[in-house]
């Protein structure tokens, strides 16, 4: 234990005139926060220094006590992105919508025509789409529109059936073959044996249906379509269930790619029109690396990334009670530390340890000690707008640490650790 109470303060420099270490250390472990000075630690200690965790609960980690973590990065799914109504769009806007979908991890761009009107410009929307390198489809059944788009370098159309699938033969693009009604098979056969006696390429798609239309169903017929060829590729637009199922859609999207992964179906059509699909293309961008290595290696998805754990967190690690009740006694400055566990927020200081579960009333109860005196205006601000964290991490069950973001998995942004070194009365230790 180093004779400091702030352990943010606590420089490479200072470490060097406090630190004795026993003739006998094979390492030195220092704090995670200490981010620099190894070089000048190890030349003046003479001794390997390794930089531990940020929190000394995870120290059994640093020795070995812990799964070793798998970072997953093949797949071989295809993201497809549709842009929803893109006519009623400027070419602009399409084109910064595509690059923000991409850069999310779509691996193709699809430009989502509308059923009411023509488009008749359509050609100038995919041109600019495909000049800039990016991948494209269209999805229209207007035989005009999709000629024009595939005229200007649409690779992909969707969707055809026996209504245009004469069409598809001059287009010179793979298409997505649909049944002319859901529950029609022999439709969707009879359009399937056309386009393959005329040589289109194509992938199938026996339509994905939402809860309340035939959802188990609809995953049969995909099971039977990769059964009755197993030589087609197959696409699943999962975008019907996220955007009509009024739930947080990573996990919908999870699932979904692993069913994709299990039959073989090497492409899904995803939108993200409706708000809690709003980041569906990044979480399918990650779930599908997670379930390529799942099912290549035969292991359950956990213990793999936490990118999709976004309204909890994977592991809760609390303090024992005992330790925060002798905090208190032993703490020698008026800097305040705050915890949250056992559905309380505690705030501690020198001789001061406050407990409730309404971060106002705890505001309150400490305004009336004397200790008070050094809450100005940006302190109050400060312990408000950490003590809000910690009340949201104890209504959700996640782990609230002092001067950290919460963590929302692939959604979370870090928040400056040097925001309030002016103020550094407010750090922890």
């Amino acid at each position: 234990m180093m004779p400091i109470t702030v352990a943010a303060l606590m420089t490479t420099k200072w470490l060097l005139r406090h630190l004795n270490i026993p003739e006998s250390t094979t390492h030195v472990i220092v704090p995670g926060y200490l981010e620099t000075g190894y070089n000048e630690l190890q030349n003046s200690l003479k001794t390997p220094v390794i930089c531990g965790p940020k929190d000394c609960r995870d120290l059994p980690e640093v020795f070995g006590n812990s799964r070793p973590k798998v970072a997953p990065s093949e797949y071989d799914i295809q993201i497809i992105a549709e842009i929803n109504h893109a006519p009623r769009m400027t070419v602009d806007t399409v084109l910064g919508i595509a690059k923000q979908l991409h850069e999310s991890g779509a691996d193709v761009i699809d430009f989502g025509c509308d059923p009411a009107s023509r488009c008749n410009i359509i050609g100038d929307y995919i041109g600019a789409l495909v000049e800039t390198g990016l991948k494209v489809s269209v999805d229209t059944f207007d035989t005009w529109e999709a000629n024009e788009a595939t005229r200007r370098g649409a690779s992909l159309v969707l969707s055809v059936n026996s209504t245009n699938c004469e069409a598809a033969k001059d287009w010179g693009a793979e298409v997505v073959v649909i049944p002319d009604q859901v529950d029609d098979k022999k439709s969707f056969e009879k359009t399937i044996n056309y386009l393959a006696r005329h040589q289109v390429p194509m992938r199938l798609d026996p339509i994905l249906e939402p809860i309340g239309a035939g959802l188990v169903a609809s995953l049969i017929r995909y099971a039977d379509a990769r059964r009755d060829y197993p030589e087609l590729e197959i696409m699943m637009g999962i975008g019907n269930l996220t955007e009509l199922t009024e739930v947080d859609s990573a996990g919908i999207n999870f699932l979904l790619l692993g069913i994709c992964q299990e039959l073989g179906i090497r492409s899904v059509l995803t939108t993200e029109v409706i708000n809690w699909a709003r980041s569906s293309v990044r979480e399918c961008a990650e779930a599908r690396k997670l379930v390529y290595y799942s099912v290549k290696n035969r292991v359950p998805p956990k213990h793999l990334s936490n990118a999709l754990v976004q309204l909890r967190d994977p592991k809760l690690k609390a303090f024992p009670s005992t330790m925060l009740q002798s905090l208190a006694t032993t703490l020698k400055d008026n800097n305040y530390r705050i915890y949250a566990q056992d559905e309380t927020i505690h705030l501690l200081s020198a001789g001061m340890h406050l407990q409730q579960s309404d971060p106002f009333a705890l505001f309150d109860q400490l305004l009336q000690r004397p200790e008070s005196s050094n809450v100005d205006p940006g302190h109050a601000f400060y312990l408000g707008y950490e003590m809000a964290k910690a009340s949201i991490a104890l209504q959700l069950g996640k782990q609230y640490d002092q001067d950290q973001a919460l963590r929302w998995g692939m959604l979370t942004q870090e928040e400056d650790l040097h925001r309030i070194e002016r103020k550094s009365r407010h750090r922890k230790p």
